[in-house]
């Protein structure tokens, strides 16, 4: 749906808050299939975890190789694809071996190549500011009236719905 339909009924600063106030909507009997909780003003947040060395930059490597290694060896293994005598297990230790030795090398290799530039392990996340809880009664406002037009209209529909919060505009 396009956000720009979208009316804003409320705004907090915590995920949480935003999703008791979908469930307290829910809990009303309000049509939540209409609602959506936007993350606003999102930032990049990278939390540092550690110096990154040679020595990590290579274990890196090698843990991925070696789980994705490990796996493909235990599909071969339990596929029989290579040699029905030997087991999935078996195979998934000698891919985890081969892949740790084979990651190793690349991520040596690039930690190398970047000459000190990036010496720091981190983590990246998103990060909202605030979480606007948000119907798309306005495109609901714009579509023509289904059936004969004797229902309800959508303003006494607009009327019974719950408010969680100060309506933000």
């Amino acid at each position: 749906m396009n956000e720009q339909v979208r009316r804003t009924i409320a705004s907090y600063t915590t995920y949480q808050e935003a999703e008791r106030a979908v469930d307290h909507l829910s809990d009303h009997g309000f049509p939540v299939e209409r609602v959506a909780v936007i993350g606003q003003d999102v930032r990049l947040v990278e939390q540092v975890t550690g110096r990154m060395g040679h020595a990590g930059a290579a274990l890196q490597g090698a843990a991925s190789g070696a789980l994705a290694d490990a796996l493909l060896g235990w599909i071969f293994g339990l596929l029989n694809w290579l040699d029905p005598v030997v087991s999935g297990l078996l195979r998934a230790l000698y891919g985890m071996v081969f892949g740790a030795l084979v990651g190793a090398l690349p991520g040596l290799l690039v930690h190398a190549a970047q000459r000190g530039r990036r010496d720091f392990a981190s983590v990246s996340f998103m990060q909202p500011n605030r979480y606007d809880v948000a119907d798309d009664a306005l495109r609901l406002l714009a579509e023509p009236p289904s059936g004969t037009g004797t229902g309800t209209s959508s303003g006494a529909r607009k009327s019974s719905r719950p408010r969680s919060g100060p309506a933000v505009t």
